[in-house]
């Protein structure tokens, strides 16, 4: 007897962004191949069972596989048949696989180069990837202020900053506009070992 699909899985609020979001999300860059072969029909047959699991968050990056996870994904999503407005797309932009870049030149044709590869008309969310590796004083002064602009055109939803070191977070945001910043992803912060982001944020 085959098993009985799973239940959903519980959809929590994103901040202030009203996006509801699976408490699992689908990391995509072992689409890229990062860790090893990927066929398509491997990429379709994960998102498709993503979806069957509930999961309704994709997260990418131009960096990962040096752009083919987003091309994968893409395909993906749409081979899956569920409607656009069924699921949520993060991807990323500053970081590439010939290096760091977040002039507001980069970003802002970056998120056409990832519109193309994911096959969509905007994304969700629009992150700027691991700032710690660029200038803070230009993410604030030259690449928040551009993807500001890229909100107004429609073409991403959100902005975000990711990165390791939380002092970062904290630099920026004490800096930019208020509401400029919808998302905030950090990574090893917040587990058996590590609990400085719950400490971050009850502070």
């Amino acid at each position: 007897m085959a098993a009985p699909p799973p239940a959903s899985l519980e959809l929590r609020p994103l901040g202030g962004t009203g996006l509801k979001v699976s408490c699992v999300g689908f990391g995509a860059s072992p689409l890229g191949r990062v860790f090893g072969p990927v066929s398509e029909d491997e990429a379709v047959a994960s998102v498709r069972e993503a979806f069957r699991l509930g999961i309704n968050l994709f997260d990418t990056s131009p960096y990962y596989g040096g752009t083919l996870s987003e091309k994968m994904l893409g395909m993906a999503l749409k081979a899956s048949g569920v409607p656009r407005d069924q699921y949520i797309v993060s991807t990323k932009c500053g970081r590439y696989k010939e290096g760091f870049d977040f002039s507001a030149e980069r970003v802002t044709r970056s998120i056409d180069e990832s519109l193309e590869r994911l096959q969509l008309d905007y994304v969700d969310i629009l992150q700027c990837h691991d700032i710690e590796f660029g200038s803070l004083d230009q993410i604030v002064n030259e690449t928040i202020p551009a993807l500001l602009k890229l909100k107004e055109t429609g073409k991403i939803r959100f902005i975000g900053i990711t990165g390791l070191p939380l002092g970062i977070f904290t630099y920026v945001l004490d800096r930019v506009p208020p509401g400029s910043v919808d998302v905030v992803l950090s990574y090893c912060h917040f587990s058996i070992n590590d609990i400085a982001w719950k400490i971050c944020c009850h502070t």
